[in-house]
């Protein structure tokens, strides 16, 4: 069984929409079963139907979730150090064609949010950054072509 290194806080997020899932949702759908039921035929009742797709989505995504959480493996970045760039590390750093400057924190592949300046570990920038340090230049090949970018800083958060 493959682990999947993840943060605390992608940790918690995964385990908070667990519980919400089995104490809200399920609740929720079979409540609307049970209703939908009671009208009647269930050959043509749309609301039924829609109601067991909703618990089949449900218990997808229940049971998706129990199996991330169980094959976790929990990294604290804050007791990481170090010059070299690696899994919790964040990043800053300067696009030496525009001059832009990003920050991004290098994640489990299941927290990248690009939007919130979190990269999976699997993503292609993340793959060129690991193992650099401050002052290295790093060449990325992206969707929209290659890129380069100068590390600035390397931090532990």
């Amino acid at each position: 069984m493959e682990r999947v290194p993840m943060t605390m806080a992608g940790y918690k997020s995964l385990e908070e929409e667990l519980q919400r899932l089995k104490a809200e949702e399920r609740p929720r759908i079979i409540a609307a079963i049970s209703e939908a039921r009671a009208h009647g035929d269930l050959s043509e009742n749309a609301e039924y139907h829609a109601a067991k797709e909703q618990q089949g989505l449900n218990e997808a995504r229940v049971a998706e979730l129990e199996d991330k959480i169980g094959r976790a493996e929990v990294i604290d970045t804050s007791k990481l150090s170090g010059d070299t760039i690696k899994f919790g590390a964040t990043v800053s750093l300067e696009d030496e064609d525009t001059g832009d400057k990003v920050k991004y924190t290098i994640v489990g592949d299941l927290e990248g949010d690009l939007r919130n300046g979190k990269i999976s570990i699997s993503s292609p920038i993340a793959r060129a950054l690991i193992g650099k340090t401050k002052g290295e230049t790093v060449e990325v090949t992206t969707p929209k072509g290659s890129r380069s970018f100068e590390v600035l800083k390397v931090e532990w958060k």
